[in-house]
């Protein structure tokens, strides 16, 4: 019997002529590395695969083109209209369908951004950019498209639907938001056109209807289409709830599905809020999805920063939407459907919304996922889980995240497991979270690694500090050492004193704290920290002897934590020293090179870590095997302890 707890999320639903299984959609995921000289690589196909083993009702591939001269936004997008996708997609929409979902294909279209340079894309060679309307932007020249080539590009939305259902495909999404070509008629910011296709909101909505005309017509009236829009583009002078709902009544009898999103991808203040962040409300667009559904007689999904299975079949239940559209929480767990169908909600490794998904994607091209190491390496997944491996006997010192994930996957293997940790708990550096709420998915990783510990053989040794001679009695065959790393006390004067606090000891202690606080060191630790002190109300000041803060963060991670400090008042010192700490505040030198006292009750030292690598260098013969994992190795993210730990292990 399915969880009645979810009654909402699984019951089955019509879209057209198709019965889906449940109400939970993988949302479309677009990758740099999607596509290679005109196929899916076998890494996206297996990527896709992934989510739709896990439960989900539809999976959508994100972003393809239908016309490739004008409109690919990004380097590795999918181009329908050449012949070389055809078998690829046909390979993709039989993985999909073998699972019992159905497969679903986004059409898109860059606008002026197929022509410049975009956030996941380079400057497109021998290009031209073509927007609603002629315009200089620091990226380059956008020229007016002209009304035949805007005809051309709509008409193209059929001709590559044709091409996907060809592939086996059953339904497709249209991109209508998100600042791209419909969303760039559409906004009255945007589109100041003064013929047909500007001006008036039904002339600024006809390059949408044109591409649902040739969807349908193409496609015939069984090929159901979703179409995606922003409920609220978040600029002054840019598409509003009103319009929004303006456009989907107006769509309702060419769709079959509308899904409501918000904001504009190519400004990161917005990408941040279109893929809300840590620090913005789960289900932040929710509200647009449910105002536009009162005024629709078809289906409405919502998407964006739901997490919470509670919050989605509230969401179900109240009415609110029809159908809950995840992205990156089924990168975090791509089985969060099967999970909770089963009655396994405890086991769901939940997305933290810090957005390092997207980070990686631009840093290297390729995606990955802090809470979860498989993404990425689906390709690879089904060869590592079938190695065949000789029972051995596995210790692991540490039971941070890398300790617990690593000891998880040995176990899994069938080697027998005992693991050491020196304090009363599991979680390590992970426990500070349960005191931050833009944090607080730290803490529910560490409480899912703990319940898996719980339900598993591993023999797990709390207030136990692992020494030589605790090695020698358990005799491993491998041994991992994750003994995390250790605050760096930088030489100052009065770095000792009372007033002094490490960053990792402020959370849960808060109350302790004085009202002005200068906090040493604007990495990302420096920031957050600065960021959780400001939303208590107090007065926080942050020192960085670098030209910027959050360096160590990627460009979504940065540029969500500054929004927020600067929305809470935090002041930011830069190529500023700190050279002493008196009882009253913290001597600093500014980059004109004069001194300053900053006034401080409470200073923060959160200049940095350092691996606490001793153990492992005292133990590294000490087993025929000995691997240091996560901080231990080198100071990180958590991202780099699951990743350890997890492929360390499989290696066993």
């Amino acid at each position: 019997m399915a969880n009645s707890k979810y009654n909402k999320l699984f019951t089955p639903m019509r879209l057209g002529k198709l019965v889906l299984k449940n109400r939970i959609f993988a949302a479309p995921t677009s990758l740099n590395w999607l596509a290679v000289d005109g196929s899916l690589t076998p890494e996206t196909i297996a990527f896709y695969e992934m989510k739709a083993k896990g439960g989900a009702a539809v999976v959508t591939l994100g972003e393809c083109m239908p016309h490739s001269a004008t409109g690919k936004s990004h380097d590795r997008q999918l181009c329908l209209d050449d012949p070389n996708c055809l078998l690829s997609l046909a390979q993709l929409a039989r993985a999909i369908k073998r699972h019992g979902a159905v497969p679903s294909v986004e059409l898109s279209h860059g606008g002026k951004w197929g022509g410049l340079v975009s956030l996941a894309g380079a400057q497109k060679e021998g290009k031209i950019a073509y927007g609603p309307v002629h315009e200089i932007l620091p990226q380059g020249e956008v020229h007016e498209m002209p009304k035949e080539l805007i005809e051309e590009v709509c008409e193209s939305f059929g001709k590559g639907a044709a091409v996907v259902k060809q592939a086996g495909f059953e339904m497709c999404m249209l991109h209508a938001g998100h600042g791209w070509f419909f969303g760039q008629f559409l906004s009255p910011r945007e589109n100041t056109r003064t013929d047909e296709f500007g001006g008036s909101f039904e002339n600024r909505a006809r390059p949408v209807l044109l591409a649902l005309d040739s969807i349908r017509r193409h496609c015939g009236p069984d090929f159901p289409i979703e179409v995606r829009i922003s409920g609220e583009d978040f600029l002054e002078g840019g598409i509003t709830l009103e319009e929004a709902t303006k456009l989907a009544v107006l769509i309702q009898d060419k769709c079959d599905m509308i899904n409501v999103s918000a904001g504009v991808h190519e400004k990161l203040e917005l990408f941040i809020r279109t893929h809300p962040s840590q620090y913005i409300s789960k289900g932040a667009n929710v509200h647009l999805a449910a105002e536009i559904r009162k005024h629709v007689r078809i289906p409405i999904s919502t998407v964006g920063g739901i997490t919470d299975p509670e919050l989605m079949e509230e969401i179900l239940e109240s009415g609110k939407a029809d159908v809950i559209e995840l992205a990156r929480p089924l990168l975090a767990d791509p089985e969060l459907p099967n999970k909770l169908r089963s009655g396994r909600e405890r086991e769901i490794t939940k997305c933290l919304r810090c957005n390092g998904c997207f980070g990686e994607s631009v840093k290297t091209g390729m995606t990955s996922c802090v809470v979860n190491p498989v993404i990425g390496n689906e390709r690879n997944e089904w060869l590592a889980k079938v190695q065949a491996t000789t029972p051995k006997k596995v210790m692991v010192i540490g039971g941070g995240p890398a300790g617990m994930e690593a000891a998880l996957t040995a176990s899994g293997r069938g080697h027998t497991v005992v693991l050491y940790e020196k304090s009363e708990r599991l979680g390590g550096m992970l426990n500070f979270a349960k005191h931050v709420d833009f944090k607080y998915g730290l803490y529910e990783l560490a409480q899912v690694l703990e319940y898996k510990l719980s339900k598993s053989p591993v023999t797990v040794h709390l207030n136990t500090a692992a020494t030589k001679e605790t090695v020698e009695a358990e005799k491993p065959d491998v041994l991992f050492v994750a003994a995390g790393a250790s605050p760096i006390i930088p030489r100052m004067d009065g770095i000792d004193g009372a007033n002094v606090v490490l960053a990792g000891d402020v959370y849960g202690s808060e109350e302790k704290i004085g009202d002005n606080v200068v906090v040493l060191g604007g990495g990302l630790v420096g920031c957050e920290t600065a960021a959780h002190l400001a939303r208590k109300g107090k007065k926080v000041s942050i020192v960085e002897m670098r030209e910027d803060v959050a360096i160590d963060a990627d460009c979504f991670g940065a540029t969500a934590v500054k929004v927020d400090m600067e929305k809470n008042g935090v002041q930011i010192l830069t190529n500023t020293t700190g050279k002493s700490i008196t009882g009253s505040g913290v001597v600093v030198c500014g980059p004109d090179g004069k001194t300053i006292t900053l006034p401080a009750d409470t200073v923060v030292n959160a200049v940095g870590f350092r691996s606490n690598s001793g153990l492992f260098i005292e133990l590294a013969q000490a087993a025929p095997v000995v691997q240091a994992l996560g901080d231990c190795r080198k100071p990180g993210k958590v991202t780099n302890a699951m990743s350890d730990a997890y492929y360390l292990a499989l290696d066993i």
